[in-house]
């Protein structure tokens, strides 16, 4: 049993050394580490299943050690799994952003184009710009007739609850 667990304790810190590629592989070879590590911590549960079948087998006075033991490497394994699906994980949130940004960057946003649109459809619908102008222009003008008359009504409303309260 115990070469086996030499074996698989040394397995498991070339694992964590593998994980330490991950952040400064470049994309291409980014999924040949993945994969490389993946199937390295398979088959470390697979020698983990052999070790549980051994440490059973072991004297009673070691069967406690020996299954301590092996229950450690089978939680820094599964630690060491989680850790890449995390980072896998990760960098497809990445690549999804990464898409979205050049998918936006990509659009063209220009106002005037949509006021030229508009002109386009009013135009369409018999207005010419010379209507078009004079409705801006009232618009225009109405805004102030607005606060005018809100400045009135204020000042009115002032004039009355001083003189008749």
């Amino acid at each position: 049993m115990e070469p086996l667990y030499q074996q698989t304790h040394k397995h498991v810190h070339e694992i964590q050394s593998h994980m330490g590629r991950l952040e400064t592989a470049d994309k291409q070879s980014l999924h040949l580490v993945e994969n490389e590590i993946q199937a390295s911590i398979d088959q470390i549960f697979s020698q983990l299943e052999r070790l549980e079948i051994l440490s059973s087998k072991e004297p009673p006075h070691k069967r406690q050690n020996a299954k301590l033991r092996v229950d450690q490497l089978k939680y820094d394994v599964q630690h060491l799994q989680t850790a890449l699906r995390n980072f896998q994980h990760r960098r497809y949130a990445r690549e999804q952003q990464e898409r979205q940004r050049e998918e936006l960057l990509s659009r063209t946003f220009t106002t005037n184009g949509t006021q030229k649109k508009i002109l386009d459809i009013a135009t369409m619908l018999g207005l010419s710009n010379t209507v078009m102008r004079l409705i801006e222009k009232r618009a225009f003008q109405d805004k102030y007739f607005m606060i005018a008359g809100m400045l009135l009504t204020c000042v009115v409303m002032f004039l009355v609850v001083q003189y008749l309260t």
